[in-house]
């Protein structure tokens, strides 16, 4: 079976020096974490993680509305918050008492 050709790379093409370069000026972030995180949904109105998706419509389809459980905001501006495997587990064991 006979091979493909290799194909040169974007970033020499381009005229940069290394990838970084090129995915930088693209602005592309490469950042490699050592531990694993988690993403945790945050109401924009009081903070709290107590967030739930809407489910209205058809099966399948979604709205993209979020509803907060505290203070009964609804909406789609739903904010992230990033946090390590020890935070995720300490808020989980917070959220089942």
């Amino acid at each position: 079976m006979a091979k493909g050709k290799l194909a040169t790379p974007d970033w020499i093409l381009k005229g940069y020096n290394s990838k970084e370069e090129y995915e930088k000026s693209k602005g592309k972030k490469k950042e490699k974490r050592k531990e694993k995180t988690y993403f945790i949904k945050i109401c924009p109105e009081c903070k709290s993680n107590k967030v739930n998706v809407v489910l209205t419509g058809e099966e399948g389809k979604t709205s993209g509305e979020w509803e907060c459980r505290e203070c009964k905001w609804q909406g789609k501006n739903i904010e992230e918050k990033e946090v390590s495997e020890d935070e995720f587990l300490k808020i989980m064991e917070e959220k089942e008492n």
